[in-house]
């Protein structure tokens, strides 16, 4: 039975593909950052949920220990955890930028290193690297996030020159918008690290703050995401990267056909 680990599954997409994968057979080992989140993963049936703060090397070190120690073999890690930080850049402190970066590419980085040398030494493997289409445009007030996956584009492409011929696979996933917990939880995150008041983009972050129950455009529910990363579990040569939802092929296909000076005036009304 193909055995596969995911990070961030409190809600959302995490615990939308582990309840996806579930069902058809793979033994999924689905990981939440708050003890609680865990709690919750097992009243819903997953007795091997596992504490996992990304952050820390230690816990990801016991992740790895615990199912190898169970199942013998990771087949698959999606390194899923992360979060956005909404605020344009100069309203964004270097530490909140920081902190960024700590879960959603430093974090990816230590599970894909820790996981790295398993796979070699099994002789096979897939390494998920959940980044988007902010990885692949960027959009205004979103400097944080745009930058982290756009880290996460950068370090998966040079994995994957760099794993050539080992049969360990690194995919990126570039999703788009997906209905979920996401948009609440960014607007949190404004709030507790943005000086919105005495921003002069305050009128955008309250329009903004107002707005996070309007539906977005080309959004799609979290089970896209579940149907894709089915595909890459079953498949045994994965492609390099999978475009998920309307907006990223339309946005991913602009980038390559417009001038930067035109994509940014359609990028600048989109944001």
């Amino acid at each position: 039975m193909t055995t596969i680990v995911i990070t961030g599954c409190s809600s959302g997409i995490g615990l939308e593909t582990a309840k996806y994968l579930r069902e058809r057979s793979i033994n999924v080992y689905p990981t939440a950052r708050k003890a609680e989140d865990v709690e919750r993963l097992k009243r819903i049936g997953f007795d091997n949920a596992m504490q996992l703060d990304v952050r820390k090397s230690d816990e990801i070190a016991a992740v790895i220990e615990r199912v190898l120690e169970l199942e013998g073999t990771i087949d698959i890690w999606f390194n899923n955890a992360g979060y956005g930080q909404p605020g344009v850049v100069e309203d964004i402190t270097t530490e909140t930028l920081r902190e960024q970066f700590e879960t959603n590419l430093f974090g990816l980085h230590e599970c894909t290193r820790q996981i790295i040398p398993v796979m070699r030494k099994q002789g096979y493997g897939k390494i998920i690297q959940h980044s988007s289409v902010l990885g692949l445009i960027s959009l205004f007030g979103r400097g944080a996030y745009n930058a982290s996956k756009y880290a996460i584009e950068g370090l998966t492409d040079t994995l994957r020159l760099e794993l050539e011929g080992t049969n360990i696979y690194a995919v990126l996933l570039n999703t788009g918008p997906i209905e979920s917990d996401f948009r609440k939880n960014a607007i949190a995150k404004l709030r507790e690290n943005v000086d919105i008041e005495h921003s002069r983009f305050r009128e955008q972050y309250l329009e903004k703050v107002k707005g996070t129950e309007k539906k977005v455009p080309f959004s799609e529910p979290s089970i896209a995401v579940a149907k894709v990363v089915h595909r890459i579990v079953q498949a045994k040569k994965p492609k390099p990267r999978y475009y998920i939802t309307t907006a990223t092929y339309l946005l991913g296909g602009l980038k390559r056909i417009l001038s930067t000076s035109l994509l940014d005036r359609i990028l600048i009304k989109i944001g």
